[in-house]
């Protein structure tokens, strides 16, 4: 997976990118098919407090991309929160993939002919 960081208003540490890559690469290992990931990481001073980090990140996938993006008071916070979002997407998706491929159509069929 191809992964794209860039930071705003935000010192980027050694601590930020490990914890930020050990979240990816979890959901990597639940969707072999993420081609690359964009994380942005901001803070903003005019904000309330309570929304002060922001994280957001685009997943590039064959289809519509996945994107999700929330702020928190502690960064650390928001880049878990975004990576929960992102894992409830990517379960949603595969879910309805395994739907649509599942036709009651040949269960139909089955049951007329007998078999």
């Amino acid at each position: 997976m191809k992964f794209i960081l860039s930071t705003h208003n935000l010192t980027l540490t050694k601590a930020i990118e490990d914890h930020l890559l050990s979240r990816l690469e979890k959901i990597d290992h639940m969707d072999k098919y993420v081609t690359a990931a964009r994380v942005t990481l901001e803070t903003d001073h005019l904000k309330v407090p309570e929304r002060k980090f922001a994280c957001s990140v685009r997943l590039s996938v064959p289809g519509p991309d996945i994107f999700a993006e929330d702020r928190e008071s502690d960064l650390y916070a928001a880049i878990d929160l975004v990576t929960k979002k992102l894992e409830q997407q990517l379960r949603k998706r595969h879910s309805k993939f395994k739907a649509r491929n599942h036709s009651t159509r040949g269960k139909e069929a089955r049951r007329a002919s007998g078999v």
